[in-house]
């Protein structure tokens, strides 16, 4: 986890993943420089101070993708790719198709198949977590 070194505020929220996930620790990493330049930090849903933070329990907790704003809301699953999204310039027309009716029931449906066999994937990607 890297912090913004031009910038002493507090972070406009913290994406969080499943570290224990090869594809998502791949994955995640490749976003950080440009959700960090939108006031972003990424870190581990494994991280100790994530599970007092958003009060859920482990099960819960590594289900989904997760964004804790400043406020303390937490988004999870595939609205925190659409949050994202549509605070990136070039990630802007992916957003777009994403809250299209029809497309969003795809693209939740697509995030959902791909959440619950990351583990899998990763495994056939070669891919380990931690």
């Amino acid at each position: 986890m890297k912090s913004d070194s031009a910038s002493n505020r507090q972070p406009a929220g913290w994406i969080l993943y499943d570290d224990s996930c090869g594809l998502c620790r791949r994955w995640i990493p490749f976003w950080e420089e440009p959700l960090q330049r939108r006031g972003f930090v990424i870190a581990p849903l494994q991280a100790d101070w994530v599970r007092d933070k958003v009060n859920l329990d482990k099960d819960a907790l590594l289900k989904d993708l997760r964004l804790l704003l400043a406020d303390g809301r937490l988004i999870s699953g595939a609205d925190v790719y659409r949050y994202a999204m549509r605070r990136i310039w070039w990630a802007w027309p992916i957003y777009l198709l994403s809250v299209i009716p029809g497309v969003r029931q795809l693209f939740d449906a697509g995030y959902r198949k791909f959440a619950n066999n990351r583990f899998r994937i990763s495994a056939v990607c070669g891919l380990k977590g931690k």
